[in-house]
């Protein structure tokens, strides 16, 4: 399945608690569900002011929907076309 970066400009998002991160990743989560299983979130980093999300999902347009109904920025969606790593270098 296609996987996706997707960039959410997010201010102060760094300085988020626990409980707060932990209460949008429920709201994201209760919204995959309503979706069905053809979209998956992988994990996030979060930054300063912005959070970077990998998931997984058959279109842009579905990545889209999820952002919308979660209530979520998604200002950048790239797909991800190959995944290097250390070893890509043996």
């Amino acid at each position: 399945m296609p996987q996706f970066v997707i960039e959410r400009e997010m201010p102060g998002a760094g300085r988020l608690r626990g409980d707060e991160l932990r209460n949008a990743s429920q709201g994201s989560c209760n919204v995959l569900r309503e979706l069905g299983p053809e979209i998956q979130w992988v994990h996030s980093y979060v930054t300063d002011d912005k959070i970077y999300c990998l998931y997984r999902a058959p279109s842009e347009e579905l990545i889209r929907q999820h952002a919308e109904l979660a209530g979520l920025p998604a200002n950048s969606i790239a797909r991800v076309r190959s995944t290097i790593d250390p070893t890509t270098a043996e």
